[in-house]
């Protein structure tokens, strides 16, 4: 059996927002994810607002099947808040210099590290570290499912594969079924409620040229459950004589 596992993404950064500079994270973490047989429950791109960020990891920690990776906002400077607002969240506000992650930094800027730059060392109290490939400046971890990286691609995504490979290496591939019907989703809604809530259904409606199409894919872990409810629309389609294909329509 699969474990039960819901993946977010929360992006931090005003500058995503106001159009400065664009988000390369979702994208990555989502192809890492779906890769190892892994979906997104949801994924939030915020502002560098710290109240904002506590909501949001208060929401995503009360779901107790919960894997989070947090992106941007561990650094040094004044705007950086994701390191004290994770320890609200995760740690009671309980932090502290993490002696691993100060010796690299000592290490990687001398005296430079000072008065600054060794605050990205004071960490929630039990972090664990993530390896920065780009200058030695670790991100960080809590309870092996909440994950803190920079808002630099170039130092998060190595961290994201780290992460994954360590702890979730791998899922059962979910198993799907798809069919595009020439009708309108109007005349499937009666099957459609009768579909489990365990299993992921999705409905498409799309229009080519005049003529109306919908696309009817359903997934789970169970294939025999599957097939069984995929069947009652493919029933249906037969019964009715309404043409369909066992294929999702890209046009």
């Amino acid at each position: 059996m699969k474990k039960e596992v819901n993946f977010y993404s929360v992006i931090i950064g005003t500058e995503l927002l106001n159009g400065r500079r664009k988000d390369a994270h979702f994208s990555f973490l989502n192809e890492q994810l779906l890769k190892r047989g892994w979906e997104h429950k949801a994924s939030f791109v915020i502002e560098d607002d710290p109240e904002l960020m506590l909501n949001i990891f208060n929401l995503i920690k009360a779901d107790k099947n919960s894997v989070m990776f947090c992106f941007g906002g561990i650094g040094s400077t004044p705007d950086d808040y994701t390191r004290q607002t994770a320890a609200k969240a995760f740690t009671s506000s309980k932090m502290e210099f993490h002696e691993e992650s100060k010796k690299k930094i000592e290490n990687r800027f001398k005296e430079e590290a000072y008065p600054h730059r060794i605050n990205m060392a004071y960490l929630p109290l039990n972090a664990k570290l993530l390896q920065n490939i780009v200058n030695d400046v670790p991100g960080f971890y809590l309870e092996d499912r909440f994950f803190f990286t920079p808002g630099f691609p170039s130092m998060s995504q190595n961290m994201v594969i780290e992460a994954l490979d360590k702890l979730y290496p791998k899922s059962i591939a979910k198993y799907r079924r798809v069919l595009t019907a020439s009708s309108g989703e109007n005349d499937l809604i009666d099957i459609m409620k009768k579909m489990p809530k365990n299993l992921d259904f999705a409905s498409l409606p799309k229009i080519i040229g005049e003529k109306r199409k919908v696309v009817i894919s359903l997934a789970g872990y169970n294939v025999d459950e599957v097939d069984k409810n995929f069947q009652l629309f493919i029933d249906y389609l037969e019964e009715n004589k309404v043409e369909y294909i066992l294929k999702d329509i890209s046009c």
